[in-house]
């Protein structure tokens, strides 16, 4: 069976098991705290980064990499288009999430609200995330709302990849107590909605919440 190593409130750890449940594959998630993982996680991850993946004798790191190794293995249904522009489109808007919102999402805010205080036992700074919120995430937000238009995907009228990278970051926001002012963005906020909505990723926030709110106590 796949193994998927990481752990389940990382954004990138969760848009590869996102991508397996929307094929309906099977695999076992493999806990790993980044922080603390030792030399023989670095076989699987040289850059000791989650998550890591393990196919029999494949193994990969990168939730991007791993994504284009299971659409090759696992064709169907197709979350990377064929069609050149879509299929740039798909990774655009992943690179989108990757590049784009965790840079803010990660450190910014889930880390000062989330990872300071329940991993490391101290406050986070919440000036920074007063900052990001008001400053950093609407001209993110902006962008999505018009790239959005009148579709409920982000690329033509299938769901993909680039689906699944930038939404994969707003699960985050919402553990961190951050949503999507539908006033100002109506169509964002209704879009996370949905695709936060799907089996497969409603799972996985599940998952998710129960966990963050036993380790809070």
């Amino acid at each position: 069976m796949i193994s998927v190593y990481g752990a389940n409130i990382s954004p990138f750890v969760r848009k590869v098991r996102v991508f397996l449940a929307e094929k309906s594959i099977p695999y076992k998630l493999e806990a790993v705290n980044p922080f603390t993982a030792g030399p023989e996680y670095r076989k699987l991850s040289p850059l000791g980064k989650i998550p890591a993946f393990q196919d029999g004798s494949v193994t990969l790191a990168d939730s991007s990499v791993i994504c284009a190794y299971v659409e090759k293995t696992n064709p169907q249904p197709s979350l990377i288009p064929a069609a050149p522009a879509a299929y740039a489109q798909a990774l655009w808007f992943e690179e989108y999430g990757d590049g784009g919102l965790a840079p803010v999402v990660g450190p910014e805010i889930f880390r000062q609200r989330i990872v300071m205080p329940l991993f490391f036992k101290q406050q986070g700074d919440e000036t920074v995330v007063q900052k990001a919120v008001a400053e950093k995430l609407p001209p993110l937000f902006d962008y999505l709302e018009g790239a959005l238009g009148d579709r409920t995907t982000l690329v033509g009228n299938s769901f993909t990849l680039g689906d699944i990278g930038v939404a994969t970051q707003f699960v985050n926001l919402r553990h961190a107590g951050v949503t999507v002012d539908a006033q100002r963005w109506p169509k964002l906020a209704r879009y996370v909605a949905a695709v936060h909505g799907r089996p497969s990723f409603k799972a996985v926030i599940e998952e998710e919440e129960a966990a963050l709110k036993k380790a809070k106590g």
